[in-house]
């Protein structure tokens, strides 16, 4: 097996058994409209194989404010159980939007199917409605990488997951 083989069934397993993912948005600072202002914050995820990935936020949180202006964004996943020295992540571009219109029972679907493996509740529309306290977001990657794990900082290389 080479490296690219094994950092691509390293990345699926990654995202596979991991529950939540770590978003990074950019807002417009209401001080210097030019400047970006970070904001990272973990979600529940439900993945549709490895190029969409979909969960449930509040369209009044920071991270989902800064989507509808911004809609470019970061993700990791990560094992943040393994021992210090052997974790490994997932790193993903992405651009992000609030799902509506005839995506949204496909989504909801992906998402509610997730929730029940994991012992939540099932979804459905009623829980989500137009203008309601909690929507669906779907995020559509562009790009994966991984660390190299060859001792030079950041150095992050493409993973193929086709």
């Amino acid at each position: 097996m080479n490296d690219a083989t094994e950092r691509a069934a390293t990345a699926r397993a990654i995202i596979d058994r991991s529950l939540y993912m770590v978003l990074a948005t950019a807002d417009v600072d209401a001080d210097d409209p030019t400047a970006r202002r970070p904001w990272a914050t973990p979600v529940y995820y439900a993945p549709v194989g490895y190029d969409e990935f979909f969960w449930v936020s509040s369209p009044e949180a920071r991270h989902s404010r800064s989507i509808a202006r911004w809609p470019a964004i970061g993700i990791v996943i990560f094992d943040s159980s393994a021992p210090i020295g052997t974790g490994q992540g997932v790193y993903l571009e992405a651009d992000a939007a609030h799902v509506t219109g005839d995506d949204l029972d496909r989504g909801i679907a992906v998402f509610s199917a997730r929730n029940l493996e994991h012992g939540g509740s099932a979804w459905t529309r009623d829980d989500l409605p137009d203008g309601g306290t909690l929507q669906l977001y779907r995020a559509t990657v562009t790009s994966h990488s991984m660390l190299a794990k060859d001792g030079q900082p950041d150095h992050r290389v493409p993973v193929d997951l086709r």
